[in-house]
């Protein structure tokens, strides 16, 4: 375990956003957690549950105690109907696990290739990409109670999933601390090809009709390491904002303006527009305001120049936000938690 004072969470987050914490906890076991987290008294508060900070913007010092995961590990066992559940520590790399997945023949996740992030956030966030979501493959959430240390079991249905959300961002927020995360993968191999430009990809390098699972996720990793910056290089937290579902109504109404305004379709009575793509149209993308900067092949990403602030970044999200919905009449919400 890891119980650190004045902490600086520079290497924990993907913006390269110099802040420190008052305290900063790592556990590598359930049973660190269980006996230290119910001895947090009030002047540990506020508490902060922290991934692999690849959806978070901080704005200032964290005047609190960020809790960080360090447990790792992979258990798999075969249900006897064609499927695989696969349990896997918190604390794990999520694209360790999309590869470790495809390798061993359990497939369901290529999609969510290279989506930077730790196990623990998967299930917070209901991380998704290229038609494919954490919700659709997750079957049990394992978390120890913060205030008590008792272990829970939480079901699929338990943790209300929908876009980019579940409790555990709403009602359970801070409350428990996310230890194991069991997903259920499939034998048979089932790509989702029709989102984005995945199937064009494939053509483009020969791959047949139906590519096998580790074709599907190179194009994957091709198709994000093309248009996403490298954090490394270029502090980000991928996609900023969320894209927005609106009524087919509203949907109709900008489609007769916008002809060529790309879509996807939820259900019959809402459509889902690409943020990206507005954000375009108001002409942000490569544009900076300061030392933050919108990237410039994707839109949706917004980028530390070097040096930038947390409050910088935020001014420059706002004012695009402002843009969108001077242009489009839409509001659009950031994905990533701003602190």
């Amino acid at each position: 375990m890891k119980d650190v004072r004045d902490y600086s969470l520079k290497a924990h987050n993907t913006f390269g956003i110099e802040a420190k914490c008052r305290r900063f906890l790592e556990f590598s076991s359930v049973d660190e957690a269980q006996d230290v987290l119910p001895t947090l008294r009030g002047e540990d508060a506020p508490l902060m549950l922290l991934g692999g900070g690849s959806n978070l913007l901080l704005t200032k010092d964290f005047q609190g105690t960020v809790i960080h995961s360090a447990i790792m590990g992979t258990e798999a066992r075969e249900t006897g109907d064609g499927h695989v559940l696969l349990r896997c520590g918190s604390g794990e790399t999520w694209d360790d696990i999309v590869d470790l997945c495809v390798s061993r023949g359990w497939y369901g996740a290529e999609n969510l290739s290279l989506i930077p992030g730790d196990v623990g956030a998967s299930a917070v966030q209901n991380i998704g990409a290229y038609g494919v979501e954490a919700k659709d493959l997750i079957v049990q959430v394992e978390a120890v109670e913060i205030a008590t240390g008792n272990l829970h079991l939480f079901t699929n249905e338990e943790c209300r999933y929908s876009y980019r959300q579940s409790r555990f961002k709403q009602d359970w927020r801070d409350h428990f601390f996310i230890t194991h995360v069991t997903y259920r993968l499939s034998l048979t191999f089932e790509p989702h090809l029709d989102y984005g430009n995945i199937r064009t990809e494939l053509e483009a390098k020969g791959y047949q009709q139906k590519p096998t699972a580790a074709q599907l996720r190179q194009v994957i990793i091709d198709i994000r390491n093309a248009k996403l910056p490298d954090p490394k290089f270029e502090g980000n937290a991928g996609s900023f904002f969320m894209n927005p579902v609106v009524t087919r109504q509203k949907y109709e109404r900008l489609a007769a303006l916008y002809p060529n305004m790309p879509h996807y379709t939820i259900d019959e009575e809402h459509e889902k527009i690409p943020a990206g793509w507005m954000i375009d149209q108001c002409g942000w993308k490569g544009k900076t305001l300061g030392r933050a900067g919108v990237h410039d092949r994707q839109a949706l990403v917004l980028v530390n120049k070097g040096g930038a602030t947390g409050d910088e970044i935020v001014h420059l999200c706002e004012q695009i936000r402002m843009d969108v919905y001077n242009r489009f009449g839409i509001e659009i919400q950031p994905e990533v938690n701003i602190v």
